[in-house]
């Protein structure tokens, strides 16, 4: 039996393509899902590029998320897991396909009153988000937290996810499109980057306070305006690398600032690492996205067939939120109310 799958040589959007490709049989704890709807996200262009290679054993297909319907479970799973179940599931790749196999561990019920195609823009960006927040940064409510890349998709979760905890998310971003529904969500204040001064532009939003948590995506060009922006004793978080990764650095600015300076990833952690995550995950979020607390931000959605104008519009910027990708008609809406 055979699939259609995203498939691709090394380069641009352009070396992207569909290919037939043998349906994955679930492994020993593991559960196969009839995929209706994925989505795109950074790391999947860059290793289209060959920038990021994924862990070993992962399929060439792209994807780190999807959502869809269980349509066979393998040994070990728990009772609870069926054939049927509506579904999404955290990656290590494989989601941009009509089917994926996933660990049991790595998925989750769809949030009532969400289609799947508003389900499969949760679970790469909130987790991540939550990751940085409350596993790696120790999210409090006394928090001001600045968010760069405030309109992607990490971005508009972490806003969501820092106005719940009691916390206070500042953002930058590109465009004042993008900072006005930041804004929207709950941010304080917002910055475009390409026109005025970062670190600057924090002390001003908080009274010369400066920020306690910085989610940074960017590395090396901000660098020295987080050195400005962050305060004393703040957790400054380092998760990508938009920017480049090498700086000279002045360490005598960090030590002054007794500043905790962290690096995380995420797609190559342990199966018990991403279980606990998700499972932390899980307990908080579902509820709230099913009375309307949380919601998934989505820009666009694309078919399948058309991946490389969904990596070309990632690439350029374009996007707040997440793009998504149709994957086939939806015909589990009737259980959605």
């Amino acid at each position: 039996m055979k699939m259609q799958a995203v498939q691709y040589t090394p380069g641009g959007p352009d070396k992207l393509y569909l290919a037939q490709v043998p349906i994955p049989e679930p492994g020993d704890f593991e559960v196969r899902i009839k995929v209706y709807a994925s989505a795109i996200n950074r790391a999947d262009t860059l290793q289209r590029m060959g920038r990021y290679n994924p862990p070993a054993g992962t399929p060439l297909t792209l994807g780190l998320e999807a959502a869809g319907v269980i349509d066979k479970v393998g040994q070990g799973c728990p009772a609870n897991i069926s054939v049927g179940d509506r579904v999404m599931a955290l990656l290590t790749g494989g989601g941009n396909a009509e089917f994926v196999t996933c660990r049991y561990e790595q998925v989750m019920p769809v949030p009532k009153g969400l289609t799947l195609l508003q389900a499969t823009a949760i679970p790469e960006v909130w987790i991540t988000a939550f990751q940085l927040l409350y596993t790696i940064g120790k999210l409090r409510s006394d928090d001001v937290v600045l968010i760069h890349a405030g309109g992607s998709g990490v971005g508009t979760a972490a806003i969501q996810l820092v106005k719940q905890a009691g916390a206070v998310p500042i953002v930058t971003a590109g465009s004042q499109d993008k900072i006005d529904f930041a804004k929207s969500l709950g941010a304080k204040g917002g910055i475009n980057y390409k026109v005025e001064n970062v670190g600057e532009k924090v002390l001003e939003i908080t009274n010369g306070q400066g920020v306690t948590l910085i989610l940074d995506c960017v590395g090396a060009t901000m660098y020295e305006e987080n050195l400005k922006a962050i305060r004393l004793d703040g957790r400054w978080i380092i998760y990508g690398s938009l920017g480049g990764l090498q700086v000279n650095a002045d360490m005598s600015k960090l030590l002054a600032k007794r500043i905790s300076l962290l690096f995380t990833t995420l797609r190559f952690r342990s199966i018990q690492y991403k279980a606990n995550l998700v499972s932390d995950f899980t307990k908080l979020s579902i509820p709230l996205f099913e009375n309307g607390s949380f919601q998934p931000i989505i820009q666009t959605s694309f078919p399948l067939k058309d991946i490389a104008a969904a990596h070309s519009m990632m690439e350029s910027n374009q996007n707040l939120g997440k793009i998504v990708l149709n994957v086939r008609e939806d015909d589990t809406t009737k259980e959605v109310a």
